[in-house]
């Protein structure tokens, strides 16, 4: 289709809109996620409030709101049973590295970080009794992770899980209703946009739905396989049940960010295997085994498996879903890391259904 002025036109009045939609977004951002976690929640239990309400008990047929409610009841159990396995384990590291000697897991490394030091000595030309690596090491360990940085850390948690009730009760409330009446988080949406666009905003947010709950059913699964596989391979070289599974958890946790994650919690597992090394093995032998059974677990998940998951359940080029995440990093850091893929989805699904009319967005879209 070529491009006239009221094609022109009506791609800006299209930018102005959007824009002004991204705005309100970001303004009532809290307001937002409650909305779109509630919707999420809502899909997942749909499927339970359906059979729910199909029930007959003695000719009398379960109400949907009783039904959305002994589903809203569910979800929050299943929430609650994961948290009170894995929140433990979280609690117990943390007072662990707060009573951790730093001194001593640095000298337990000593041979290596000697050398490291010999190396630096010579290539910076310092002379050897005005530097001390161990000491610098034990230092920088004692400041990011000290008794009254781990205190103030519990504190900002704390104030966290206050300030989330609020969270938790609004959630609740509005997934109650999203379950109650099928078909009320569409209404909301549509009833933003003027009546002529209703179909189209129906046939996205169908789109939206179908790919968001592909992608995210793919990378929670994925998570979790990920976790109890680290974990079991952790246990099985000798590493205390407690220790694996928090590495486990941290690797399983971080894979949701893509690319950055996995690094991230393969520092922290690795800190975790210095301070509790395996029985019976050094630090170095217990910082190798972790470090390469992390490599062989998510090298190839990282770099080959990931992308072509992400394409597959979003529909879109592994080159393409690696730059967005390159782009969505530089500006946002993790946080952009990891609401690219989904933000990028639901671009891509209202660009196809409002500005078609482009070869980019027919070229981006073609397989939506």
């Amino acid at each position: 289709m070529k491009a006239t002025p009221q094609t022109f036109l009506r791609f800006i009045a299209g930018a102005a809109i959007a824009a002004v939609v991204l705005f309100l977004v970001w303004y009532f951002s809290s307001i937002v996620v409650y909305i779109l976690v509630s919707a999420v929640l809502a899909v997942m239990g749909r499927p339970l409030v359906k059979r729910l309400a199909g029930l007959h008990v003695k000719g009398w047929q379960v109400p949907r709101w009783l039904a959305a409610l002994v589903t809203l009841v569910v979800i929050w159990i299943v929430v609650a049973t994961l948290c009170s396995l894995f929140v433990p384990l979280v609690f117990n590291k943390i007072n662990q590295f707060a009573h951790v000697d730093f001194a001593a897991v640095v000298g337990s490394i000593g041979e290596p970080i000697a050398r490291m030091q010999h190396d630096l000595q010579t290539l910076f030309s310092l002379p050897e009794s005005t530097f001390s690596l161990s000491d610098e090491l034990t230092l920088a360990l004692k400041q990011i992770i000290d008794i009254n940085s781990l205190n103030t850390i519990f504190s900002s948690v704390i104030n966290l899980v206050l300030s989330s009730v609020i969270a938790i009760f609004s959630i609740s409330f509005i997934t109650f209703f999203f379950l109650k009446e099928e078909g009320l988080f569409y209404a909301m949406v549509t009833a933003v946009f003027p009546e002529h666009y209703h179909d189209n905003i129906t046939r996205a947010l169908d789109s939206v739905t179908v790919l968001l709950a592909r992608y995210f059913t793919g990378i929670l699964s994925e998570s979790l396989l990920l976790t109890i596989a680290v974990s079991l391979v952790m246990m099985a070289f000798g590493m205390k049940a407690a220790d694996a599974a928090f590495i486990g958890l941290i690797m399983g946790v971080m894979n949701v960010v893509p690319y950055a994650g996995p690094l991230i919690g393969g520092i922290v597992s690795v800190f975790v295997g210095i301070v509790s090394p395996i029985g019976g093995m050094s630090v170095g032998h217990t910082a190798f085994i972790i470090i390469g059974s992390l490599l062989i677990l998510k090298g190839m998940d990282d770099f080959i498996l990931q992308p072509t998951l992400y394409s597959a359940r979003v529909k879109a080029h592994p080159l393409e879903i690696f730059l967005v995440i390159l782009i969505a990093g530089s500006l946002a850091g993790i946080l952009g890391m990891l609401l690219a893929i989904p933000s990028y989805t639901v671009i891509r699904v209202f660009a196809k259904e409002f500005f078609s009319q482009f070869r980019l967005v027919r070229k981006l879209t073609e397989k939506i």
